[in-house]
């Protein structure tokens, strides 16, 4: 019984050394130009890192660039970032990300999302939204690649796509069922 105690004490230390290294409390109410800035950066790595990424984000009716999205959790997690709609390259709003969850999970973890929106009647649909989930409110496909694999090759049959990369830390489980988007004033 002591073991499991220590085990538990030594776990938890570990998740909160992991959180505090994120220093996650630097990306929540951030001005809108540095959002821009950070989104600018973050959509230049998944042009680096993501093969026809560009390509791609030039074909999408619009895209949510979410930085610096940090997620959490101990049987308990949750996630939050801020980030931007862009429609033809300019910054049209900005939107917070947020889920809460109980089940199997465990570690921290920060990424940068984009959410393209594929077809027109999917972005007009979050648009008018006011508190757009997924999978609710719009069906987000994930979109996995490997090392050689370009995502031009993308059929274009869903209405939207996430991509999730830079990841910095260990969490086990993504998700994105069940995420709240939500448009903040800046």
């Amino acid at each position: 019984m002591l073991v499991n105690r220590f085990k538990q004490m030594t776990l938890v230390a570990f998740l909160m050394l992991l959180l505090s290294s994120f220093s996650s409390a630097d990306f929540i109410n951030e001005p809108k130009e540095i959002i821009d800035a950070n989104a600018n950066a973050a959509v230049q790595q998944f042009y680096k890192d993501v093969r026809g990424g560009k390509a791609f984000l030039s074909k999408v009716k619009g895209y949510l660039v979410f930085p610096s999205v940090v997620k959490a959790g101990f049987v308990v997690g949750g996630k939050y970032g801020e980030g931007v709609l862009r429609i033809n390259g300019k910054s049209v709003g900005y939107y917070s990300i947020a889920a809460g969850s109980v089940g199997f999970q465990m570690g921290a973890q920060k990424a940068s999302y984009i959410i393209a929106f594929v077809s027109q009647d999917a972005l007009d649909k979050f648009i008018r939204s006011n508190g757009w989930e997924a999978g609710v409110d719009g069906a987000i496909t994930v979109a996995k690649w490997g090392a050689n694999t370009d995502i031009s090759t993308i059929s274009y049959k869903n209405p939207i796509y996430a991509f999730v990369f830079g990841e910095k830390g260990l969490m086990y489980n993504l998700n994105l069922e069940g995420t709240k988007f939500t448009k903040i004033n800046r």
